[in-house]
């Protein structure tokens, strides 16, 4: 893995993250390269990170293993026509961290012969507690498969979905999920304020509670439901205020707003498909 050539087309949030995650994780700087068309991001990066960068995409591609697309999505398509020649003559793994990207496109975009992993991270990436699900096209080998994963697993935890229709359920639970964490952390702040509290007490009461909870989540062999019934005394002020939720139809409506969102991400795909 350290001995691999990564090259980032596009310097912004992620790929930045990702390359703090990579050299954290071991990787040399001298093995990174990004392009930008920000000349202000490639200065910031070579500053901070001593990576090795360029204004020109198929500098990249011409030095590198494995080609990270980190670009919007909306340009992706001018950005892959114009280095896909580069990636099939040097039969280069392509990793796409553009959302809603589908692999039909890219294929049709790259060649169908290239080999493609699309990603779908998400923000907390960047404080390196992200959550990724991965798919590979049959043309990706086990070796290049297991470079996508450690590429990814520098910010977080990676997983494998087996079919690419799960990535548009994965945007909808992992994609846009912590904006329904930072919903509610603001509800029960606004909440808290009404019952009197101070706002910096309650919004370090309720950031502190939020990474409790993650924290006996992930590390409890219980299940979220277990979890909530273990902290849930009969009769008393917890039971109380979940009798609110679920009168408020709470699950519901969490299913409703995951179904919307799972619905959008497959017409992003189809839209952007169509460009």
């Amino acid at each position: 893995m350290n001995t691999k050539k990564i090259g980032f087309i596009g310097g912004g949030n992620m790929a930045s993250s990702l390359i703090n995650g990579l050299i954290a994780s071991g990787h040399s700087p001298d093995q990174l390269w990004v392009s930008d068309t920000n000349q202000e991001i490639l200065d910031a990066l070579v500053a901070n990170l001593k990576i090795n960068v360029s204004v020109n995409n198929n500098d990249i591609v011409n030095q590198v293993d494995v080609v990270v697309l980190a670009v919007k999505p909306q340009v992706l398509h001018a950005v892959a026509e114009q280095v896909a020649d580069g990636i099939r003559k040097r039969k280069l793994l392509v990793v796409s961290i553009a959302a809603g990207v589908s692999q039909e496109s890219l294929a049709e975009w790259l060649g169908e012969e290239v080999a493609i992993v699309r990603c779908m991270p998400n923000t907390p990436a960047l404080v390196r507690t992200g959550a990724t699900a991965l798919y590979a096209s049959d043309k990706v080998s086990d070796e290049q498969k297991d470079l996508a994963e450690k590429i990814l697993r520098s910010v977080g935890i990676s997983l494998w979905v087996d079919h690419e229709s799960e990535l548009d359920a994965v945007t909808a639970v992992s994609g846009s999920g912590p904006a329904y964490y930072f919903l509610l952390m603001e509800a029960m702040e606004q909440a808290a304020l009404e019952l009197g509290l101070a706002e910096h007490t309650a919004r370090l009461l309720i950031q502190q509670t939020a990474l409790g909870a993650a924290k006996i989540a992930l590390e409890a062999d219980e299940t979220p439901g277990q979890l909530r019934q273990r902290v849930t005394s009969p009769g008393g002020t917890t039971e109380q205020a979940l009798k609110i939720f679920e009168e408020g139809s709470f699950t519901q409506l969490v299913s409703k707003a995951l179904h919307a969102a799972r619905d959008r991400s497959i017409e992003i795909s189809k839209e952007l498909g169509e460009k």
